[in-house]
């Protein structure tokens, strides 16, 4: 008898398919922003001359939409235009990773770590693993883009999986998952302190832990790597079987065991990664530390620590990379390091290219107040709303994840809907603990499916080095499961933690007042 594919896995097989299709018709993603630059400068002057009435949280003044065509914010624009791109965050972190991951990876090492690795863990296990990684990443900053998802194609390939099957499972769990940790982060205490000062309108008082949400967001990190997991093996990697690999493989890792010379070389490269690492803890554990920030903490945004991430992964990819090299015989000289970080380097001009219109459209979008006035109009509508308190949630959960799709930052839209949704569910008894674990649901899970999410096109990139022909519609085809996965699951999932009366975090409750 002929296997024939349930119902609904055909109409969502066709679903993605249009998805893929029409996504890969858009232009070129660097004439996307172009595009999207020139939307930006029209509505803009469309709408600079109307009143909203809406107050500005920023300010506290009447927002206004700012006209990006008249002639002050034009000569503004071309003035700001080389710091837009020189300053824009996420190109000096890609960058300086990259030449220190490109060192190991031209030396060798990263090949034979991940061949190491393979050969110690079963092939089943590889899904979760990354995920879980992707996960852990978020501690790091920005580290898991340019590290964790890379890695993920290259070690689902090794492992004969499909690459593209890798690189969804990193994303999901470096971006879908962006607040399911159990690791703490400097995430935690800048949510939190945006919810305090919404919270301080009404109870001026109020303090809220940096962890209040920390039991939710562990609970959370095993909810997402195993949902991901299946997502990943049950809907993702089938529906990519049949898509051939074109790219530049030959430097990949293919399973074969390690040479005595390989396997002697990759024990230095970890002692020595190792003693890099514990020469970074014994100096930042003194509470006089210099990696330590004027509070004392080793976690806060303020901390030379957190502030050194990247420099770090360079750090800490480079000197292994050269132990491995010189003990591997693929270093012999100076040249041959160089060399390593001009080839990462040039695979990155395309991104370059990419980051230069998203700079100047990001620039354009934050300047003209449109971003604001969404989000603004937005939670204004679900207010007016009044809906009852569970369905409230949920829409903070929807709402959020829409405006996330316009908005990437996670401080800059808290900023803005802190002051609105926090006093609101105040009112409602609904304490600032659960709004905002409410918000990081949203925030997070539509991450993974926005071309303005400044490292989607890195992602883009990563798979094209399979896959020539992958575009904007196929990143989102493969991560479109995982985004409505984890919007609905977790949102369920939110709201069962609730019903169950579960602790959220450290020193946090669920009503207020009193909780």
């Amino acid at each position: 008898m002929a296997h024939t594919k349930p119902e609904g896995a055909g109409i969502l097989e066709r679903l993605l398919g249009v998805v893929e299709r029409v996504g890969n018709r858009l232009p070129d993603p660097a004439m996307l922003f172009v595009a999207l630059l020139f939307l930006v400068w029209l509505l803009s002057w469309t709408l600079s001359g109307i009143e909203f009435g809406v107050t500005d949280p920023r300010s506290g003044e009447a927002l206004r939409v700012n006209n990006m065509l008249a002639p002050a914010a034009l000569t503004a624009f071309l003035s700001a235009m080389v710091n837009n791109f020189a300053h824009f965050h996420p190109v000096g972190v890609v960058l300086v990773a990259m030449l220190g991951i490109g060192v190991a990876e031209h030396t060798g090492f990263i090949n034979a770590g991940l061949r190491a690795l393979l050969g110690v863990t079963a092939r089943w296990l590889l899904t979760p693993m990354v995920i879980l990684v992707g996960i852990v990443s978020h501690s790091a900053v920005d580290a898991g883009y340019v590290l964790v998802i890379p890695l993920g194609g290259v070690i689902f390939y090794a492992a004969g999986r499909h690459p593209l099957a890798g690189i969804a499972a990193a994303f999901a769990g470096v971006s879908g998952g962006f607040s399911a940790n159990f690791v703490p982060s400097a995430l935690d205490p800048m949510l939190q302190g945006l919810s305090q000062a919404g919270a301080r309108i009404l109870d001026p008082e109020i303090v809220l832990n940096p962890l209040n949400n920390y039991f939710f967001t562990t609970a959370s990190a095993l909810l997402i790597t195993g949902l991901g997991w299946l997502i990943t093996d049950k809907l993702v990697e089938p529906r990519l079987r049949h898509t051939e690999l074109d790219g530049e493989l030959q430097d990949l890792p293919q399973m074969t065991p390690l040479a005595p010379g390989e396997r002697r070389a990759l024990a230095g490269a970890l002692i020595a990664m190792g003693l890099g690492l514990l020469a970074l803890l014994l100096t930042s554990l003194p509470q006089d530390s210099a990696w330590r920030g004027p509070d004392g903490s080793l976690a806060s945004g303020a901390a030379p620590l957190m502030r050194s991430i990247v420099p770090l992964i360079f750090l800490l990819f480079l000197l292994p990379g050269l132990v491995y090299g010189v003990m591997a015989g693929s270093v012999r000289n100076s040249r041959d390091v160089i060399a390593g970080m001009s080839k990462s380097m040039a695979g990155m001009g395309y991104y370059l290219v990419i980051m230069f219109f998203i700079a100047q459209f990001i620039y354009a979008f934050g300047q003209s107040n449109l971003g604001v006035l969404l989000a603004l109009e937005g939670a204004a509508l679900l207010q007016a709303m009044a809906l009852p308190a569970t369905l409230t949630i949920a829409g903070i959960v929807l709402l959020t994840g829409f405006i996330n799709l316009f908005v990437g930052s996670a401080s800059a839209k808290w900023a803005l809907l802190s002051p609105i949704f926090v006093p609101m569910l105040m009112q409602l008894g609904i304490s600032p603990d659960l709004s905002q674990a409410a918000y990081r649901v949203g925030d997070s899970s539509t991450n993974i499916i926005t071309p303005l999410m400044p490292y989607f096109p890195l992602v883009v990139v990563f798979c094209q080095r399979y896959v020539k022909s992958t575009g904007i519609g196929t990143l989102t085809a493969m991560m479109l499961p995982y985004s409505m996965g984890f919007l609905l699951i977790w949102t369920v999932f939110l709201l069962l933690y609730w019903t169950l009366g579960l602790p959220l975090g450290i020193q946090s409750s669920y009503g207020y007042p009193g909780g």
